[in-house]
């Protein structure tokens, strides 16, 4: 369960295997290749045998693509992992380019169009969604010619060194945490893809299988995710394509009979099944070998979004209890952590790892805890302004006395999955850090306070969180909230807040974190992250239309050491109090009496 703090990459891994790969490329007569950081699932976190991305160039984060060509290569992020890029992979190389996120398939084509010669492009397309290839396609017009490659040229080059594909057990998740009976579900998504005209969905994000058949998975690090298909007929009977490892006896009786276990092999031959037949089929998130295959087998594809996205993101009454449940018992372990800092951090003698360390030793201690939702970012001093820095022996700091620590953390429980972020001061903090602090407070404060009109998107209220900053001439180059799941990814969609998001409309139910932050490189970061629930909001008499707002989920102190009162406005601090009264209330009875003695003391009203 606890992470490793060995380094797998570095710049050493580009120079090792990018002559590999051009050999593979000199052998099929390609000029170069695309490599998009996404698996065969289009998952965000891949499993290692799937992580092509950092095989061929030593980058480790979780969005990116590279082109690679016989004489240049680009590795193209977004701005979280500017640094990051830069560290990971050799400059005389590889050349960084930073992007939004949602352009890398746009920059990948500006990368080739801009050799000036009529290319030879391979790309493997069950790595690609039809959306990021089209993108590619449209970017590169004829400035190059792009072949599928089979085998994928990163997979000949990586071998009998490549590690095993994943095979974990997939096991039920019990309704006491869903709400939810599989076959429910099953017949109400079959109603609404009738109503829409097809007569079955292929199913092929793993969020999606496990939502929908009420199972769980350990094939992904950190998430716990089966990696699978299914087809979801209109009648509500489906077929489930897993590897026979993962299957036992009493999976097949959880599933019942209204379900077909088949293995992985099959399916190839077994979308011939669904020839003259139309298909629900997600451009976003299916691969592009998927659409190929169903063309080529006489199916009517009906592109349009994963049916169990929508309803998956929005949690009934007992995901909701569940996830509360488990924000109260993660907010007990994080809240004994910051205790603990602060009485064996402030010597200047405790770093990076034994901190980390320290946290997934309380969250342990719950018998309730199947992993970490993510690998703990557990940032000192400059390491803290790294985005989604990940703490190994080499790049390990000690918590100085003046700067800050940042710790990014959550656990997956059966019941809830948490991400939280809180920046302790070590020492006194200078004046700058608690001005910049308390900026990223007031735009927390604003974004947790928010009523909003039904049909509202989250990029409609992303700017409530980066006013404050911006006011100062500051910003951050991450979003400002991401959708999470119920024992599920920590990152899920649709819905987003951030200035690029999507439009999808925010419901009740949904679950999304609130982070805005501030990184000054080479100095300090600071993140202020707490999840929390969309929910009906109670309007005072004389309202004319319903209202969304939040329900923060989240419960653990803020350090008060950081935030600078004459910066905050009455209802800011009427909020924070507010707060502050609550976590006191529900997390001082579920932690030992010195943890209680100190957080009434950090919670006391400004």
């Amino acid at each position: 369960m606890y992470q490793s703090f060995d380094d797998p990459s570095g710049p050493q891994i580009a120079r090792e295997h990018l002559p590999l790969l051009r050999a593979k490329l000199a052998e099929a007569n390609l000029d170069g290749v695309l490599i998009p950081h996404e698996d065969e699932y289009q998952n965000e976190y891949v499993p290692a045998a799937y992580d092509r991305l950092a095989w061929a160039s030593g980058f480790t984060g979780s969005a990116g693509g590279a082109v690679v060509l016989h004489d240049r290569a680009v590795l193209i992020t977004d701005g979280r992992y500017r640094l990051q890029a830069s560290a990971q992979t050799p400059e005389d190389l590889i050349e960084v380019r930073i992007t939004s996120q949602g352009a890398i398939p746009q920059a990948m084509a500006d990368v080739v169009r801009e050799d000036g010669r009529a290319l030879r492009i391979g790309y493997d397309p069950k790595l690609f969604s039809p959306d990021a290839l089209g993108a590619v396609r449209a970017g590169m017009g004829k400035a190059a010619e792009l072949i599928a490659t089979d085998p994928n040229p990163i997979d000949a080059a990586w071998g009998k060194l490549r590690p095993p594909i994943p095979l974990a057990p997939v096991l039920p998740q019990p309704q006491e945490f869903t709400g939810e009976a599989s076959l429910d579900k099953r017949q109400r998504l079959a109603e609404a893809l009738s109503a829409a005209g097809c007569d079955a969905a292929l199913l092929t994000a793993p969020a999606s299988i496990a939502w929908l058949f009420n199972v769980r998975g350990g094939d992904v690090a950190r998430t716990p995710l089966p990696l699978g298909t299914a087809f979801l007929h209109g009648d509500g009977k489906a077929d489930v394509f897993l590897a026979p490892e993962k299957v036992s006896d009493a999976l097949r009786t959880w599933l019942g009979n209204g379900v077909a276990l088949r293995t992985e092999a099959e399916l190839p031959n077994a979308l011939h099944e669904l020839k003259g037949r139309t298909v629900r089929l997600d451009p976003a998130s299916a691969s592009a070998w998927f659409f190929e295959a169903l063309e080529s087998a006489g199916a009517r594809l009906s592109p349009g979004p994963d049916p169990c996205a929508l309803p998956r993101a929005c949690k009934n009454s007992t995901e909701l209890d569940g996830t509360r449940a488990a924000h109260r018992r993660d907010g007990a372990a994080l809240t004994r952590f910051l205790h603990w800092l602060e009485q064996e951090a402030q010597t200047g003698q405790m770093d990076e790892i034994m901190a980390c360390t320290q946290l997934e030793a309380f969250r342990k201690e719950d018998s309730r805890l199947r992993d970490l939702s993510f690998d703990s970012i557990s940032g000192a001093g400059p390491n803290g302004a790294i985005i989604h820095y990940r703490v190994n022996r080499a790049t390990n700091r000690l918590l100085e006395p003046g700067s800050l620590f940042l710790i990014d953390s959550g656990g997956q429980y059966l019941d809830g999955t948490t991400d939280v972020t809180r920046t302790i001061a070590i020492g006194a903090p200078s004046t700058a850090m608690r001005r910049a602090y308390t900026l990223v407070l007031k735009g927390h404060i604003a974004l947790a306070k928010v009523r909003f009109p039904p049909g509202t998107g989250g990029r409609a209220l992303d700017a409530l969180a980066r006013a404050p900053l911006w006011e100062a001439g500051f910003d951050y180059d991450h979003g400002t909230g991401h959708g999470v799941g119920s024992y599920l990814g920590v990152h899920e969609g649709p819905q987003r807040i951030a200035k690029h998001a999507s439009d999808t409309p925010l419901e009740a139910g949904m679950i999304l974190s609130n982070e805005p932050g501030y990184y000054l490189p080479g100095g300090f970061g600071i993140r202020i992250e707490n999840l929390q629930v969309v929910t009906p909001a109670l309007i005072p008499a004389g309202g004319e239309r319903p209202m969304l707002g939040f329900e923060t989920l989240t419960l653990a102190p803020l350090d008060p050491r950081l935030i600078d009162a004459d910066l905050l406005n009455v209802a800011e601090r009427d909020w924070l109090n507010a707060y502050h009264a609550r976590v006191a209330a529900e997390i001082g009875p579920l932690i030992p009496a010195p943890a209680r003695q100190w957080l009434l003391g950090v919670c006391a009203s400004l």
